[in-house]
């Protein structure tokens, strides 16, 4: 576990607009770690007559070098970038898309809360589509907002200033959970407080608490029974 847990101090009282990240925030980052990490190089290495490692290597670098780019989560972008079908790809692993424990419990709490509750995600509009329809979870949302639509990711400051011109948001009564340190970083640069990191992002992974911002496992511990 990186860092000591940061306890959360949430006063729902104060808050209005309920903020959530879709992968590895609500979903299980699983799903996407093992398409883009495992299979995404082993279709590549085949379609290219490469080995497994060398295919790896090279997509974990192109990757890399989109991060936090609107391009980094662009379906399309990546089917031109690898002569690949991304989408067709997606929607035949579907069956590895899964919703985080508590989380409809605490979607469910929310709304009996009479919080409004916004869906802010860097996925693109494909990949949204795709998980939606597997989940399900789409009707618990008030908005859904693809970075794409506002037109930069999440990790950049005038992302929130544009979502709260679009949304009509007070920052002050708004509350954001992520599991991307980076982008609670961009908002709190611009202004939002009430931040919350999510320490385990994927089932197959150890949790890692952030050494900056208040720390959750599961959305059980923001509820007040």
């Amino acid at each position: 576990m990186k860092g000591k847990k940061i306890e959360p101090q949430i006063d729902w009282n104060e808050i209005d607009t309920v903020l959530l990240d879709m992968d590895g925030t609500l979903l299980d980052k699983h799903f996407d770690d093992y398409f883009w990490e495992e299979h995404v190089p082993e279709v590549y290495a085949k379609e290219n007559k490469l080995n497994f490692f060398d295919a790896h290597d090279k997509l974990m670098e192109k990757y890399k070098s989109r991060e936090g780019t609107l391009q980094w989560t662009d379906l399309d972008y990546w089917s031109g970038q690898l002569g690949l079908d991304i989408v067709h790809m997606k929607e035949k692993m579907n069956h590895l898309i899964q919703v985080h424990p508590y989380v409809l419990d605490f979607l469910k709490w929310c709304r009996k809360q009479g919080k409004k509750i916004v869906l802010v995600t860097n996925a693109h509009s494909k990949t949204l589509a795709i998980k939606m329809a597997k989940t399900e979870i789409e009707s618990y949302f008030d908005t859904i907002v693809c970075s794409e639509e506002i037109g930069i990711a999440k990790e950049e400051p005038v992302f929130w200033e544009r979502l709260e011109e679009r949304l009509g948001l007070a920052r002050d009564k708004c509350m954001l959970a992520d599991d991307n340190e980076g982008v609670l970083q961009s908002a709190e640069e611009y202004g939002l407080r009430n931040l919350i990191f999510v320490a385990k992002s994927s089932s197959t992974k150890p949790v890692q608490f952030s050494g900056k911002y208040p720390s959750i496992i599961f959305f059980k511990e923001l509820m007040n029974e």
